[in-house]
């Protein structure tokens, strides 16, 4: 039996496809960890595929995202050729990675472009109208990009992502 069989664990793996969405992290995503994390044996991706109505490619690439942080974990069936993957229960590890990897990646792109805009507002020869109202925005976003930074740090944080 598939656990999409069961119209409660179909219901949990929506909200974790909605979930998942939300935060920008991808739809599939959600739902192929619900999926697995519902699923009492270890599933292929030939599973997912027929089980959450997505392509294989898609459940592949999803799966090696999930790998990447440490949500699921492929696992080996004596005498089958495929992979199967399980989900892991770690919650907090999980979320870390996901933040990390995704707001990092965003934290990342927010500095690129504060510095570029610096740059940019510095090297004009003439201020632009709002040149001084710019640099105070630029300098709030920094301190801000610098107190979420920081925030990575806190002991608390760190013991509830564990």
């Amino acid at each position: 039996m598939s656990p999409s069989d069961d119209p409660l664990i179909r219901r949990f793996v929506e909200e974790a496809g909605n979930t998942t969405q939300t935060l920008g992290v991808g739809r599939v995503a959600g739902q192929v960890f619900a999926y697995l994390y519902f699923s009492p044996e270890p599933r292929s991706l030939d599973d997912l595929k027929e089980g959450l109505g997505i392509s294989k490619g898609s459940a592949s690439m999803v799966v090696r995202q999930l790998e990447q942080w440490g949500a699921v974990q492929r696992v080996w069936i004596k005498g089958d050729r495929k992979d199967y993957y399980t989900a892991n229960d770690y919650f907090g590890r999980m979320l870390r990675n996901v933040i990390m990897d995704v707001m990092g990646k965003r934290l990342s792109s927010l500095s690129e472009l504060l510095d570029a805009t610096d740059a940019q507002l510095n090297a004009q020869a003439k201020p632009v109208p709002n040149h001084a109202f710019l640099q105070s925005r630029v300098k709030r976003l920094r301190e801000f990009q610098g107190k979420v930074q920081s925030l990575w740090g806190n002991p608390l944080v760190k013991v509830l992502m564990k």
